[in-house]
């Protein structure tokens, strides 16, 4: 008597029983087999029956017995009766599931390059209109003020007409940003004054050091780096060194905040990781959103403390440079949304990428940004100074592949313990 034992937990849905046939002859005769050809490909060199079906001659259900070697031992784990139907009887499905996998594929990609274009584009804008504002309107503190206020109304918006979801604010969310919006502040009022001080481009170039601040005070805090990112912020300082010292329009104050704008938004960054861990509900939008209208907040009192006396004379002076009020109000406007606009697609392009594609093309804008300030400005660029800038950028490209190598280790640690 043969037996055969089909589970019905291999699929429920197409093995509906277990038969016993008592007789052999009867159970041959039942036997169709798949038309398609033997498989010569089998790894012991046989050439097994893809697909046997057992026919009931009195109606009964039909039964598949997949992958019949296993039962002469040569496989133990039979393939799936449902993956060798929809291969073998259904390949127009299959096929029709490939190029929805490819279109959507392609149509994410054309997402994010509109992403990134927008995010270049965005940052570009900005700098050179907030560079334009402070060369006639020499008040960064103001001017970082009016560029949050900005941003805090563009999310008051969204959230009030409901075009973004608007996140749940909670007492202990309040608390936990506290310190990233402290540390943003200082990092974007640093940045305004070196902006207002130097060029544009040398302003980039010292913030392009941000990852020798970022392993320093990890370090500090308990963190360790392997040899490889220690070595990789050798030519970022170097880097910037060189273009400090050969800088045409070099100024002290606009060194210093360009340093500090890294030390704060470095803090910012490692607090972030910190505090706001047990908030992974809030997305990266509604959590920029949320920093500005806390940084508005730190930074407007202290403005109208720092330089609030010069606002009005300095506005006349600015009125007179340019020719028309509106002209000025148009700069001013611009430096404002486009700074949360770049922010915020810096964001949503982070949110789709991992941390080192976005660390390449923050790299990457440093450089376009740049060339396309000194283009606008026409600045002048000694050969020294471009070849700095070059060894500082190139520093952070290779800092970024060191550190994704150091996470790809640690993530395989973890999965390993």
């Amino acid at each position: 008597m043969i037996s055969l034992n089909l589970s019905p937990s291999l699929n429920p849905g197409l093995l509906h029983k277990t038969r016993t046939c008592q007789q052999p002859t009867r159970l041959s005769a039942l036997l169709v087999t798949n038309p398609k050809p033997f498989n010569h490909r089998h790894p012991l060199g046989l050439s097994p029956i893809p697909n046997l079906q057992i026919r009931d001659v009195s109606a009964k259900p039909l039964l598949s017995l997949t992958n019949p070697e296993s039962s002469s031992g040569f496989s133990r784990k039979p393939r799936s009766i449902a993956a060798v139907g929809s291969s073998d009887s259904n390949p127009d499905e299959k096929s029709d599931l490939g190029k929805a996998e490819k279109k959507e594929k392609k149509a994410k990609t054309l997402q994010l390059g509109i992403v990134f274009g927008l995010w270049y584009f965005q940052n570009i804008v900005f700098n050179i209109f907030n560079k334009k504002a402070l060369n006639v309107f020499p008040y960064p503190w103001l001017l970082a003020s009016f560029q949050l206020f900005a941003g805090s109304i563009w999310m008051l918006v969204l959230w009030s007409f409901k075009l973004y979801p608007c996140p749940k604010i909670s007492k202990p969310f309040i608390i936990a940003l506290l310190g990233p919006a402290l540390f943003h502040t200082i990092g974007h009022i640093s940045a305004c004054v070196s902006f207002s001080k130097v060029a544009v481009s040398f302003t980039h170039v010292i913030k392009s050091a941000e990852p020798v601040f970022s392993v320093i005070f990890s370090s500090l805090l308990g963190d360790s780096y392997p040899l490889a990112v220690w070595l990789s912020i050798l030519p970022i300082v170097m880097g910037c060194s060189l273009a400090a010292v050969t800088e045409v329009s070099f100024n002290l104050g606009g060194l210093s905040g360009a340093m500090i704008s890294n030390v704060g938004f470095v803090l910012r960054n490692i607090y972030s990781k910190r505090s706001l861990q047990s908030f992974k509900e809030i997305d990266g939008l509604n959590l920029y959103g949320c920093i500005s209208i806390l940084s508005l907040l730190y930074l407007f009192p202290v403005a109208i403390f720092v330089e609030g006396s010069h606002w009005v004379p300095g506005y006349h002076k600015a009125i007179a440079s340019v020719g028309t009020p509106s002209t000025f109000y148009f700069w001013v406007l611009l430096s404002g949304v486009f700074y949360h606009l770049y922010n915020q697609s810096s964001y949503q392009a982070l949110d789709e990428i991992s941390p080192l594609t976005f660390s390449v093309g923050n790299t990457m804008k440093r450089v376009v940004v740049i060339i396309s300030t000194v283009l606008v400005f026409r600045n002048p660029v000694r050969p020294l100074n471009a070849l700095g800038s070059a060894i500082a950028i190139f520093g952070t490209f290779l800092y970024s592949q060191a550190t994704a190598k150091k996470k790809k280790i640690e993530v395989g640690g973890d999965k390993k313990n």
